[in-house]
Parts: C-alpha cells; structure tokens; sequence
C-alpha cells in the first residue's frame, strides 16, 4: 500500500508549485493548491531505475529500447483499448513541445485554430504566439457539466475556415470525461470541414468509475485519417519535470508531416530518465495507479462535502477525470482581482485563476486536490477564511 497521507516538504527543490509563489505573490505562507504535479511520490519501481542508473553515473546518449515500445503498446491495449504499432509512435519532450511542432506543419501563420473556453492556458498561448488566429468556442453549462456546443463550433468552423481543432480529453479545468457519443459527433463535424484534430489527452489514466476514456482515436476508424493524439505517462505517474511525452499518427501522410516538422526543429532527442520512467512506469505502474485513483476520488469528495458544509454558495463541477476542482465563486460578487486578493492577502492559500482559461473563466477558480488530505484540509479551511 501507497502512504498518501504522508506530507513530503517540498519547500526549497526550486519547486514551481512551492518556491515560485513568495516572488510572485510577496507571500511567504501560501499554501499551493494550483499547479497541476502531484504532493506524491512516484512509483517505486521508477525510483528504482532512476536510482540504477544514478548509481551507474554516466548519463551519455541514450536508445529507445525496443522494450519501452512494447510497454507503451501493452499500457494502451489493457488501459485504453488502443492498438498501436511502433511505426505510430513519435516521442516529444513534453505534450505543448508536440503540440506546438504541430501547429507549425499543419498550419500557416494566421491561419485559424479552434479551441473551447474555458481550456487550459497553454492552448491559446502557443496558437497567439505562432502568429495563428486564436477561435475560442465557449462550453455550454449544463447543469452542473460542460457540453461541446456543436453548433457553435460549426458556425465558427465556417466563420474562419479553421484548419485545426485543439481538443483538451479529458477536459482540463472542468474534469469532462468526453464520451464516444459527443467525440463522435465533433469528429464527424471535424470530417466534414476538413479540420485537423489534435486530441491532448495528458489526463487519460485519471480518470474515475463509473467514466470511461475514450481515445479519439479508437471513436472511429476513418478519425485518423485526420488525428494527432498526444499523451504523457507524466501526468499519471507524477513525473512532470522528467520533460517526456508521446504522439500517436496513424495516417502515414500526417505522420511524415510531423515528423519533418520534428526534425526541422531538431526534437527528436529525448531525456533519458523519461525513457526510463516511461518504461518502468508502463510495466510496473497499475497498481499504484489503483490506489492512487481510489485516494484522489476520496480527496474530491471530502472537497465537495466541505464546500457544501462551509461554502455552499459556490458551485464545484464534479469531476469524471483528472485531480482539479473548477469551482464557480460567482454567487459570492467578487471580481476576478478581489477574489484572488482575498485568497492570496487573506486566505493564504493559492489557486489558479480562472479567468486565465479564457473568459468564461470569469470569478472561477481551479483547486488541485492532488495531496495529502491534511495539506488539502487545510487549504480549504483557508478558503473559508478568505471568504468569510
């Protein structure tokens, strides 16, 4: 059994979730319930080939075993369902490094991209500053969840002549586990249009019972003729900084493309202990992911049977996947800067702002309930304090 109740001190690792906030925020008690890394320790078995190869000392070039293939093979068979074969797989350092090298073979500057609102930041980011025309089409709220707005993203399909679809499956910030009904529907909408989708799926192994992943990939067939899937196992394993990730292209033609593309921009090299971690983590991982997913669930459902006892006016999306609370505080009137004031100055507690996954992120925030259920405890006892 995984201790993930423990408290591991991570203050002064030059950690972004917990040395960065005192130079940012002039605070220097925060406690950070924001970026997106887990308060846990990796599997054992990847400290261990982590600790064999530190133990041997030299770091020179590094192969891809044939061996770490099969694991990402065998991981998305028994996990996704997925057949892959090697002749699919791309490796990049990290998921926006591949979605970048993308845009940059798929699309020509000012040229129109489409990606939801809200949507993780990054999204926007690297379309603005490859010099593309950012599309945003806002999710519509129904109950308490998002749906794709279909008819929206037709019209501005149309509107802009958008070459490329940036999905976010599962959806990060609102924790939508997209199914193969509505994936079905935006790939047929996708088809019809001539749009390319790249499918970011970084939260694919996070996700909860009864909810079911459903790769963009595996919705149909005819998908790939025009998909480009990226994933990580660094979400999953908590390996953000190993820097390493995968891009799945079963259309030859797109393939080349990128991998062009990859070469051009000379990315093909990768860090050797994420191809360490990626393998030990696909061979050795399932259990840890077991226990983890169990320990995370137990984590936002104490955060929701707290925010119903202490503060019932603000409204959390429950979600299907991934370890972040989009939390709506809206009822509560406070702009996007008194609100981050009073959690920062009073609360001293650090969320990230939901106004920076476009503006329908107005007075949100999104709370990672990603640690140990003390530190979590705590953080939501100063969002009380900073609401009172």
């Amino acid at each position: 059994m995984v201790d993930f109740n423990k408290v591991i001190n991570r203050k002064g690792t030059n950690s972004v979730k917990w040395d960065e906030i005192l130079e940012t925020y002039q605070e220097d008690d925060l406690l950070p319930l924001w970026v997106a890394d887990m308060d846990f320790k990796a599997p054992a078995a990847v400290l261990k080939a982590f600790h064999h190869s530190a133990d041997l000392g030299i770091f020179g070039y590094q192969a891809t075993p044939d061996s770490l293939y099969t694991a990402i093979i065998e991981w998305h068979r028994s996990q996704h369902q997925l057949e892959l074969n090697k002749d699919e797989i791309i490796f990049f350092s990290g998921v926006l490094a591949g979605l970048t090298t993308a845009l940059q073979a798929f699309t020509q500057k000012d040229e129109a991209v489409l990606i939801h609102d809200p949507v993780y930041p990054p999204f926007s980011s690297i379309v603005e500053n490859n010099q593309r025309k950012l599309v945003r089409s806002p999710l519509k709220k129904v109950g308490n969840n998002y749906q794709m707005d279909l008819a929206d993203m037709e019209e501005k399909i149309k509107q802009h002549q958008v070459k490329v679809m940036i999905l976010c499956n599962p959806h990060n910030p609102g924790g939508r586990v997209w199914t193969k009904k509505e994936l079905e529907a935006l790939g047929k909408l996708c088809q019809k249009y001539q749009v390319i989708v790249f499918s970011d799926e970084i939260h694919q192994d996070l996700v909860f019972q009864p909810n079911r992943m459903t790769n963009f990939l595996s919705v149909d067939k005819d998908f790939s003729a025009f998909t480009i899937q990226f994933t990580s196992m660094t979400k999953t394993f908590n390996l953000a900084g190993i820097k390493n990730s995968l891009v799945f292209v079963k259309d030859p033609s797109l393939r080349e493309t990128l991998q062009q593309k990859q070469e051009e921009n000379f990315q093909q090299e990768i860090n050797t202990f994420g191809l360490l971690g990626m393998e030990a983590a696909y061979t050795h991982g399932h259990e840890w992911l077991e226990e983890l997913l169990q320990y995370l669930k137990e984590n936002i459902d104490f955060t929701l049977n707290f925010f119903a006892d202490e503060l019932p006016k603000a409204k959390i999306m429950e979600p299907e996947g991934t370890y972040l609370l989009w939390i709506d505080f809206s009822a509560y009137g406070f702009s996007d800067e008194e609100l981050m004031e009073l959690l920062v100055h009073k609360g001293k507690v650090l969320l990230n702002a939901g106004i920076s996954y476009g503006p329908a992120g107005k007075q949100h925030m999104r709370l990672n309930a990603a640690c140990p259920r003390d530190t979590l405890q705590e953080g939501l006892s100063r969002i009380v304090q900073a609401l009172s």
